[in-house]
């Protein structure tokens, strides 16, 4: 797995190129070297403010944006860690609110790569230290941390006490290094996505949940009770009817909210996990109305985004152009559900070659008008005819995006789609970069 950037800032490229040269060694799987790197630190994860922790398959990013949208709403100052980034390694981070400078950005880096030099340590532990050095040095009132991969073994899971930790959306993905086999752990796939999951949890600290399949939630029951951890998950905890609103309740009282401005139906979900998370910790008090607010406000690339005007979509005009970085079977369920029974859409697919082809084309059989694949600017693709056997349309490859927008038939919305390593590389050409 690459995960790597390109910077104009010849001082972050310099740690960047640093970066690319790690990767995580075969087979080791654990939490100590990343706490061996932040002890040499100086244990910056036990100086955060209240950490929100995320976790999921699909969901947990989202989860995030609302999370520091409602926080913000409520005038409070707020680190973020998310991952990937689309545009610039700098989305990663997130400092009070604004991203993270390309002058500390190197500084941090460098620092953590110097002290990490005889540990052999990944590209994921090197991100997430420097990330718990930048929050632990600058003031805010709260942290709200996506979990990288996983959860048990994922390097943001040397946080100790976090003030809430949450799971968004479970879904098969990453079953390399998820599914990979080892005694006493569930032998169902999505039970062990799901004890993977809530590898999380911690004595004390509330475990908020969606609902899930009775083999997932089983594996979750459990996690918690092994951890101490109050769970509390939905549908026996808490509840979110959706329909024109979000009709929120558990033990504490209801709330009405509005259905947010992202698209796609699952995102109220996504919203009503973040209420949940904020109703069952208490060290922060965030009201009803900053969580309306923050659902209107969140914001989040990428995900059944509609693209502006620029120079990609000038190619395309007349018509609406769609973006989604989902890549897994869940994801393409949830951009169908998004399009309904609407016009069949044009789609320009580039997924990597470690992922299922069939993942996003099975849910949209039936509502496509046109398939073209692209590859995905730096990385390992698909070759078109991996797509062949999941699609009754003629398949038409292209060298890139432009390409294959210039050739479409004069009508019908376009979703470009499969990878958000492609969805980066659709923003910058768009001029759409996230801020």
């Amino acid at each position: 797995m690459r995960d790597f950037a390109t910077s104009d800032d010849p001082a972050v490229q310099a740690q960047l190129d640093r970066l690319a040269a790690l990767s995580l060694p075969q087979g080791r799987f654990g939490l100590e070297t990343i706490r061996e790197l932040m002890r040499r630190l100086g244990d910056p994860q036990r100086r955060l403010p209240p950490v929100f922790h995320v976790a999921g398959t699909n969901g947990k990013g989202s989860t995030c944006a609302f999370l520091r949208a409602m926080l913000e709403a409520q005038g409070l100052k707020v680190h973020a860690a998310t991952s990937p980034h689309l545009v610039h390694y700098n989305e990663r981070i997130r400092i009070a609110g604004a991203l993270i400078s390309d002058a500390l950005l190197a500084e941090l880096l460098g620092e953590v790569l110097d002290a990490s030099t005889d540990l052999n340590a990944s590209f994921f532990e090197v991100t997430t230290a420097a990330t718990f050095l930048a929050f632990a040095r600058h003031p805010a009132d709260a942290c709200v941390i996506e979990v990288g991969l996983g959860g048990r073994f994922d390097a943001s899971n040397v946080l100790e006490a976090p003030a809430v930790c949450g799971i968004a959306t479970l879904g098969i993905d990453h079953e390399a290094f998820l599914l990979a086999p080892e005694p006493g752990t569930p032998d169902d796939p999505l039970a062990r996505i799901a004890f993977e999951k809530a590898g999380i949890a911690k004595a004390d600290v509330p475990l908020v949940t969606q609902a899930y399949p009775p083999q997932a939630a089983q594996a979750i029951v459990a996690a918690a009770a092994k951890a101490d951890a109050p769970l509390h998950m939905r549908g026996r905890d808490w509840r979110a009817e959706i329909g024109d609103e979000i009709a929120y309740s558990d033990a504490a009282g209801t709330l009405r909210l509005p259905l947010p401005r992202l698209g796609g139906a699952h995102q109220a979900d996504n919203a009503a996990l973040a209420v949940a998370m904020i109703r069952h910790q208490d060290r922060l008090t965030v009201l009803a109305e900053a969580m309306r607010e923050g659902i209107l406000a969140a914001r989040w690339p990428a995900r059944m985004q509609l693209l502006g005007e620029g120079p990609l979509t000038a190619l395309a005009p007349g018509r609406r152009v769609w973006l989604d970085g989902g890549h897994n079977p869940d994801a393409g369920a949830a951009i169908a559900r998004f399009f309904g029974h609407s016009r069949p859409i044009h789609l320009i697919l580039g997924m990597l070659a470690n992922k299922n082809p069939g993942a996003i084309l099975a849910p949209l059989r039936g509502k496509l008008a046109s398939l073209s694949v692209v590859p995905v600017p730096g990385h390992d693709p698909h070759p078109p005819e991996a797509f062949a056997a999941h699609s009754d349309l003629p398949l038409r490859s292209f060298a890139d995006v432009e390409q294959a927008l210039r050739a479409l038939p004069p009508e019908g919305d376009v979703l470009i789609a499969g990878s958000l390593y492609l969805a980066g590389a659709v923003l910058r050409l768009n001029r759409q970069v996230p801020d």
